[in-house]
């Protein structure tokens, strides 16, 4: 289980890499498991719809197991089942980088990070 201490530390490095790179300002969606939020911030100055996109990210690849950019790859392979999986997904799922597994030393899933306000390339550093 994702505890709250770790979704915490995650925030704080990701805010730490975010800010060293000089990103833009970001939103951040931490979700266990079970796709439920965890943990979630804007940073100021983040745009209007950024939470969303974050949460999509985040969602994405809880939902189907696999990160953003392999996400973002099978949307441009397989635009139909990007398509039904996001109907599936209740409209929150959101297929490019900046959406990553967060997993154990044994490789059991615990959630997921998403990640919203830079490029999707930025995005997807500052997660991992």
């Amino acid at each position: 289980m994702l505890t709250l201490a770790q979704a915490q530390t995650i925030m704080s490095a990701t805010l730490a890499h975010a800010g060293a790179a000089g990103f833009k300002p970001l939103t951040i969606a931490i979700l266990d498991s079970r796709g439920a939020q965890k943990l979630f911030i804007a940073q100021d100055g983040t745009s209007l719809k950024r939470g969303e996109i974050a949460l999509g990210k985040a969602h994405g690849v809880v939902a189907l197991g696999i990160g953003g950019r392999a996400l973002h790859k099978m949307a441009l392979e397989r635009p139909y089942f990007i398509d039904a999986a996001t109907h599936a997904a209740g409209g929150s799922l959101v297929p490019v980088p900046g959406g990553v597994l967060i997993r154990d030393g044994a490789g059991t899933l615990l959630g997921a990070i998403g990640i919203s306000g830079d490029t999707s390339d930025n995005d997807e550093a500052a997660a991992v």
